[in-house]
């Protein structure tokens, strides 16, 4: 059986056919790969995106929080004068 093997793959159209499977399955390897990575790159950018709309609103509350009036008395103060 080893020998019909061999005598199939010594035979030149056998290598060329061989060959060329290889390149076939090498190429949809890496356009597989490309796409994983793509993917990948999609999921990184919408976590980004995301982090960044996160990061926004947290700073918008912190300089809310920054102009809040300190006690009551001030803000009894800025409802009188309609400065809420």
């Amino acid at each position: 059986m080893i020998g019909w093997i061999t005598a199939l793959l010594a035979s030149g159209p056998a290598r060329k056919a061989l060959g060329l499977f290889l390149a076939a399955l090498t190429i949809t390897l890496f356009l597989l790969n490309l796409r994983r990575a793509g993917e990948q790159a999609g999921r990184l950018a919408e976590r980004l995106s995301t982090s960044k709309r996160t990061h926004e609103i947290q700073r918008q509350m912190l300089e809310a929080a920054s102009r809040r009036p300190a006690d009551r008395n001030a803000l009894v103060d800025r409802l009188r004068d309609g400065r809420f």
